[in-house]
């Protein structure tokens, strides 16, 4: 089996719209790699191609550019759909089924034996929380309680990889934390898992590697942890009869106030600083160090400092 469970090259899609049905592209060279047994986010704001490009992934839309891979065979291979689960951005059910009916008409789809469904699905409904509503009409189900049997449907047939359009979208914080959950056993288990969200503290808590999306481009691709850095991206500093612009000496450029109240003033460092070289400038204007913390950059952090600017593609996490 190959290293990689899916794997984007230079994909290029573009749409029609409006009256004079102009071309608008959509996916401008996309490149990035999900490696197997991994748990990859795919971030990016609304609009960014996320959706676009799972539904290339698992052959609902075909690209005009590029090529793409999932599980060793081109997308769009029959025989690796069996091998993947797929939870759309809005998954539709028919209302009249229970979710206990539904999952059985998607085993169905699978191909999977009555038996398999009944002992896979039980315990599914239990494990997204729908245990006490199983025989209950869909059209009954709130949006959150739909959004968890939809990831209750994708899991049905025990796929290797798992491709998820934002799948937190709708839920509340119970229905956020067992889906973390679920993706958290899912990687314990070995197995892969694509999902595209917004909800960028979701991602950092549950993810191994992340891939930033904006206007169609790849921006920052790579393992959380290399892409936010082992050490401090800013210092907050608290201090009391000195002024932020005693810090300039220790960091030239990079301090900002952040806010002065009476005698007491709080400022940041931008970047790296030597903690004993803060404390010794505040001390030397002759100023008293109340609290000096460090900062790491966030995903939303990253996210905002990458957006905007599309990075060299191809580098796949």
């Amino acid at each position: 089996m190959s290293d990689l469970a899916v794997r984007v090259e230079g994909l290029r899609k573009t749409y029609r719209s409006g009256f004079w049905r102009r071309r608008a592209e959509t996916l401008h060279g996309v490149s990035f790699s999900v490696p197997a047994g991994r748990t990859v986010g795919y971030l990016g704001a609304n609009g960014a191609g996320k959706t676009t490009t799972l539904k290339i992934l698992v052959g609902l839309l075909e690209a005009d550019g590029g090529s793409a891979e999932v599980l060793g065979m081109p997308v769009g291979d029959p025989r690796c759909r069996r091998r993947v689960g797929f939870l759309p951005e809005n998954p539709y059910f028919y209302e009249h089924l229970t979710a206990r009916e539904a999952l059985r008409f998607y085993g169905g789809l699978s191909r999977m034996e009555p038996a398999a469904v009944e002992s896979r699905g039980g315990p599914l409904l239990a494990r997204v929380g729908l245990e006490a509503a199983a025989d209950r009409r869909l059209g009954e189900y709130s949006k959150g309680m739909r959004q968890r049997l939809g990831v209750a449907q994708a899991l049905l047939h025990d796929p290797e990889l798992l491709i998820l359009d934002e799948p937190m979208s709708g839920l509340d914080p119970f229905g956020r934390l067992l889906v973390k959950d679920l993706l958290l056993e899912e990687r314990a288990r070995g197995k892969t898992v694509l999902f595209s969200s917004h909800i960028l503290g979701d991602v950092e808590e549950v993810c191994d590697f992340a891939v930033i999306l904006a206007d169609g481009r790849v921006t920052a691709s790579g393992p959380v942890r290399d892409l936010l850095g082992h050490g401090a991206s800013a210092w907050e500093v608290s201090m009391r009869g000195a002024g932020a612009a005693v810090l300039e000496g220790v960091a030239p450029g990079r301090v900002r106030l952040v806010r002065a109240e009476g005698d007491v003033v709080r400022a940041q460092i931008r970047g790296e600083a030597d903690p004993a070289a803060i404390q010794r400038a505040v001390v030397g204007a002759g100023g008293v160090l109340l609290e000096l913390t460090p900062r790491r950059e966030s995903l939303e952090d990253l996210f905002v400092r990458t957006g905007g600017t599309a990075a060299p593609e191809g580098q796949g996490p």
